[in-house]
């Protein structure tokens, strides 16, 4: 293994990475090949039953990957709400990869410690918190969000004590599933989450907050937080989140805000006004690798009383890792004891390109979507459910299988558009995150979809609306 680590052959292999991988950006920005490759399940796992035996050549593997891959820097991606990251953090990802520092204590990773605490300080300045904020980051949303979650469990078991459970999570039917999930771990089974109905453009009807908090207690639980959503999945709808801040300061109850898309937001100098209220939660998790455009897995959670930022994981007596004394130890706050780098990817795009280019895209990001989703519903046959309030958008054509027509879309390979269901109903979904989707590849998607519906039943009796 030593002739692996020569710094020559090296130099070499990750000289054709690059040049591959440059090639894969030229190529995808001239919309050249399939957005998808159109493979079976089965033809994939065959295609790499046997590459990990060893003697592979690195380019070759590589060429391999890119090719058989989803191709999001592709203009034609406007499905889930994966960013296209800056091909400057990938080079981040590179050297945060070689360099394998963990951050279970300050002396493993003192780098990603500093940009963790300044990031994390800066971020809670963007939401409103004050100097007495504090935060972690960790994997993803769903782990952010179980995190607040235990943080507030913790809360209010050292208030009432250990008594006051079993408790309950009050949340809009329109939450992440991960908010369902996060309940069935902390122990509290189905029953523990108590689902607020939305309104029409499917937010939390947050009139309706008091009746599930009577609801909970009629079922002899205790309330232990209140989540909003900023914004939900399948929508892009925020939550009236200082209509849930009123209840929440009434309660005395933690008020938590899932904010993985959306929180992006506060850096928006047009849009930033759908966080009205974001800083009065006392929680908030925000994922860079949405709407901050960094390779996943990045999320914040940010904690308006920093002691919080504790509360979620009990230090054990570790003492061949922490010291007492060391404060800046980030495996004291978060699940993960080898956690990777991952602050280094919003670092490195804050860093080379700055806040205000982070702002233009979102609101880019933003007035686009309206755009499209106006367009739409002035086209005959289209229906838009909701207008969007955010750079989602939901959408259906005529009467037709609106699952066979994105099945037609991927197999045309020109576009990946996913799909949801709204009171029963289903409907195309975008997500419109790309750097390099422009309103024309939108105008084009909207012919995809007229073409891709031939067959699929008749859009007679729909004029374009928008709800």
């Amino acid at each position: 293994m030593e002739q692996a680590y020569d710094p020559e052959e090296f130099r070499r292999q990750a000289h054709a990475v690059v040049d591959l991988l440059a090639d894969h950006l030229r190529d995808t920005g001239a919309r050249r090949g399939p957005v998808l490759p159109p493979r079976a399940p089965a033809e994939e796992l065959a295609a790499w039953a046997n590459d990990f035996q060893g003697g592979a050549d690195p380019a070759e593997l590589f060429a391999k990957v890119v090719r058989h891959a989803i191709h999001l820097q592709h203009p034609g991606f406007v499905g889930h709400q994966v960013s296209a990251p800056l091909p400057v953090t990938a080079i981040a990802e590179m050297v945060a990869g070689l360099l394998n520092n963990s951050m279970a204590v300050y002396e493993m990773g003192p780098v990603s410690t500093a940009m963790e605490r300044v990031l994390l300080a800066w971020m809670g300045t963007r939401l409103g918190y004050d100097d007495g904020a504090d935060g972690l980051f960790t994997s993803g949303g769903s782990a952010g969000n179980l995190t607040a979650l235990l943080a507030a469990r913790q809360r209010m078991a050292t208030r009432l004590g250990d008594d006051a459970l079993p408790g309950a999570v009050i949340a809009c039917e329109e939450a992440h599933y991960c908010t369902e999930r996060a309940v069935r771990i902390m122990g509290w089974g189905k029953d523990g989450l108590v689902k607020v109905p939305s309104d029409a453009r499917f937010k939390m009807r947050a009139e309706l907050l008091d009746d599930a908090f009577d609801a909970a207690e009629r079922a002899g639980r205790k309330v232990v937080a209140v989540v909003a959503s900023a914004c939900s999945t399948s929508t892009g709808a925020f939550d009236p989140l200082e209509r849930v801040a009123d209840v929440c300061a009434r309660r005395g109850v933690w008020m938590h805000v899932d904010g993985a898309h959306g929180a992006s937001f506060a850096l928006s100098p047009k849009h930033a006004g759908l966080l009205s209220g974001i800083a009065r939660a006392d929680s908030v998790v925000w994922d860079a690798h949405k709407m901050m455009l960094c390779p996943g897995l990045v999320t914040a959670v940010l904690f308006k009383d920093g002691k919080d930022a504790y509360g979620a994981f009990h230090s054990p007596d570790a003492a061949y890792l922490f010291d007492a004394n060391a404060k800046l130890d980030a495996g004291k706050r978060t699940l993960e004891c080898t956690k990777r780098m991952m602050v280094m990817n919003p670092y490195v795009a804050l860093a080379v390109h700055g806040e205000a280019a982070i702002g233009a895209y979102l609101d880019r990001m933003v007035d686009m979507a309206r755009a499209f989703a106006a367009r739409l519903s002035s086209t005959p046959g289209f229906e838009v459910p909701v207008a969007p309030e955010c750079n989602i958008v939901c959408f259906r054509y005529g009467e037709g299988d609106m699952d066979a027509v994105r099945r037609r879309l991927l197999e045309s390979g020109e576009f990946y558009v996913v799909r949801t269901q709204l009171r029963g109903t289903t409907y195309l979904r975008t997500t419109i995150l790309n750097p390099r989707t422009t309103e024309d590849d939108l105008a084009r998607l909207i012919r995809a979809v007229e073409v891709a519906s031939r067959g699929s039943g008749s859009p007679q009796g729909r004029q374009g609306r928008q709800g």
